[in-house]
């Protein structure tokens, strides 16, 4: 199960890389789930889950603006997998499958990036402009990573 909800976690990243850590953040600065005895404890600290949740907000309204690079790009897709790394990570973690976790993540990442991609792309295509359909993965991204993380 933990491995599933890291592979999930991991598509969040791939959809918004700040989000996934955001909400993993919060789920373990709130002990939804225990990461406090793992070399990720610093997930868990007071001030982590609103470190990430400012960078995700940022991420949220960068994302609006045409000046913003494909998620395919290096350094944006490097981003996607290095979060959903550790948000995937830090699910397994709980469980005691932290590279597991890893892994997963990774993995979901990379699906989350090209499927969202491909995703927005008709989705924009079919409302005639992009705006709509960044909302929409937006919504996507945060209502599923809190529900990800709520489970866990």
């Amino acid at each position: 199960m933990f491995l599933l909800l890291a592979l999930l976690i991991g598509v969040i990243a791939g959809l918004r890389a700040m989000t996934a850590p955001a909400a993993v953040a919060w789920g373990a600065a709130l002990g939804w789930f225990d990461v406090s005895q793992t070399p990720l404890a610093f997930m868990g600290y007071k001030w982590t889950p609103w470190i990430f949740t400012l960078l995700a907000v940022v991420e949220l309204i960068t994302d609006q603006l045409p000046s913003t690079p494909s998620r395919k790009v290096p350094v944006q897709f490097g981003a996607r997998i290095v979060t959903g790394a550790l948000a995937g990570a830090t699910i397994g973690a709980a469980s005691g499958l932290l590279f597991g976790g890893l892994i997963a993540g990774v993995i979901g990442a990379i699906i989350g990036t090209y499927g969202g991609a491909a995703v927005r792309g008709r989705l924009a295509a079919s409302f005639g402009k992009d705006l709509p359909a960044a909302l929409i993965e937006d919504a996507v991204a945060v209502i599923g990573a809190l529900l990800i993380v709520a489970v866990s």
